[in-house]
């Protein structure tokens, strides 16, 4: 998920320097206060319980929810302590009693949601996550992993490109319509990829000449510069009327007024970006229009399935760099403040 979120520069200090753990014992990236640096921690090593599996985490995607869970800035905040992380990819290394959806050696990622469930748990949220050598999940609800996708390709699509693949189908954009990306980053680019892959003509919108180039060479047949005058004026007699879909990534108040500007008569505007704060809605235009703005928040497990199809057809496949865990505060401080143009992803061979 794309959110806004500011971190202290004080993250860039880390707590502990990583070594080799002792027997049961293993590494973690803790939060232990809001908004301070997350310590580098030995940790035991989880054993499952019945109904639960143990995972060995191979890589795990950063996210700016996980900025988000730092800070405790959400009405909803996470129980101190907690390990972060929800784009996590391992292997299984044991089971828990009654356990039949998995098996040893299967290939798992943390993040397969049921987001419309009311008593929905998240991993790196409201239980421990992938900021660690090992996690326990629900074998329930965990994602499986196509052969040929690698744990560091797979990790930002179990977050990202679920969110943004779901966000898309709630657009209800048909193939040959037209649908807007307002953002195109880290996942913005995974969008355009999914669009360009479901048949839909795409426009990108985003304030960075950059990843606009990059939204072309990934497919955008129609480029937005969100800054210069009446973008979405532009827009619309470019597409002749507007976007049928909007789907708005930036975690930007002003992104989502001009998204809802973009769309045009029976469009949908899909919100998946979470800003802090209030935007107004232009009333008379919403209803005169017949638009729909609706939220999505990321997917179902059928929503995953379809998605890393997607990537291992080889149709979609996120901009990654690879950092290792001991490096968390840094990315988190390069997170706050823009200066990560597409995923991290935290690779466990590293260290």
């Amino acid at each position: 998920m794309s959110m806004q979120s500011t971190l202290p520069d004080a993250l860039l200090v880390t707590t502990s320097t990583k070594k080799s753990p002792t027997p049961h014992k293993m590494h973690a990236a803790v939060v232990e206060q809001f908004g301070k640096p997350l310590t580098l921690q030995e940790c035991d090593i989880p054993t499952p319980g019945p109904g639960q599996i143990l995972v060995k985490t191979e890589a795990c995607g950063v996210c700016h929810t996980d900025l988000h869970a730092a800070n405790g800035d959400w009405p909803v905040k996470p129980t101190l302590p907690f390990i972060p992380g929800h784009e996590a990819i391992g292997r299984v290394t044991a089971i828990g009693s009654g356990v039949t959806m998995v098996k040893e050696g299967d290939r798992v990622g943390l993040a397969a949601w049921e987001t419309v469930c009311p008593e929905a748990q998240f991993g790196g949220y409201t239980k421990n996550g992938g900021f660690a050598e090992y996690l326990l999940a629900d074998p329930n609800y965990v994602a499986h992993i196509p052969a040929g996708l690698t744990p560091q390709e797979a990790a930002p699509l179990i977050c990202a490109g679920i969110t943004t693949y779901k966000g898309i189908k709630e657009t209800k954009a048909k193939p040959g319509q037209w649908v807007a990306i307002s953002g195109v980053g880290g996942l913005g680019h995974l969008a355009v990829q999914y669009a360009k892959a479901m048949g839909l003509l795409v426009c990108a919108v985003d304030i960075d000449d950059g990843k606009l180039a990059h939204a072309k060479r990934l497919g955008a047949d129609l480029i937005f510069n969100a800054k210069a005058r009446d973008a979405a004026a532009a827009l619309k007699k470019e597409t002749g009327g507007g976007a049928h879909g909007v789907l708005i990534t930036a975690p930007s108040l002003i992104a989502f007024k001009q998204g809802v500007g973009m769309a045009r008569k029976l469009g949908t505007c899909v919100l998946v970006g979470l800003p802090p704060g209030e935007f107004p809605v232009p009333l008379f235009d919403v209803v005169a229009n017949c638009i729909t703005i609706r939220g999505s928040f990321v997917g179902t497990r059928e929503d995953m399935a379809e998605a890393l199809a997607f990537a291992a057809a080889g149709k979609v496949k996120a901009d990654i760099e690879l950092q290792p865990l001991s490096a968390i505060n840094e990315v988190f401080v390069r997170l706050a403040h823009g200066d990560v143009p597409s995923r991290v992803v935290l690779d466990f061979a590293r260290g």
